[in-house]
């Protein structure tokens, strides 16, 4: 099966280079994805701990949407603006309350920063 490009209007739409995710076979790869309102494509806010909030949500509605749920994830890369999240205590929250039942494996890189006021970013791998 042809690999192919998936976009939802029921999330912020990425740059014109980034597709919101890649579908092959019976895996769906979401782009990075940060925590963007999808009315408005904006920033939700400054605040970190609110932008990883709407940045899985962003993703669960990614996956959703393709036909695929936070449950078929199998590996999440978080990236987080460095010094922002010192001790994982925010993301481990969110994590935690996105997937109560089971834990896909995780890298969680810390990076520069990103442009635009964008302190977190997501990516997945999830079986459709």
């Amino acid at each position: 099966m042809e690999p192919h490009v998936f976009y939802t209007q029921n999330a912020p739409l990425p740059n014109s280079f980034v597709p919101q995710a890649v579908i092959a076979g019976n895996l769906i790869f979401v782009s990075g994805t940060a925590g963007g309102d999808p009315g408005t494509g904006k920033l939700i806010s400054p605040n970190y701990e609110a932008q990883v909030k709407q940045a899985f949500t962003n993703l669960k509605t990614i996956l959703e949407d393709a036909g695929s749920s936070m449950d078929k994830v199998v590996k999440i890369t978080a990236f987080m603006v460095s010094g922002e999240d010192p001790d994982f205590s925010i993301i481990n929250s969110v994590y935690a309350s996105f997937f109560p039942g089971h834990r896909p494996a995780r890298s969680a890189p810390q990076v520069m920063p990103f442009p635009g006021g964008i302190l977190f970013s997501v990516e997945c791998i999830a079986i459709i």
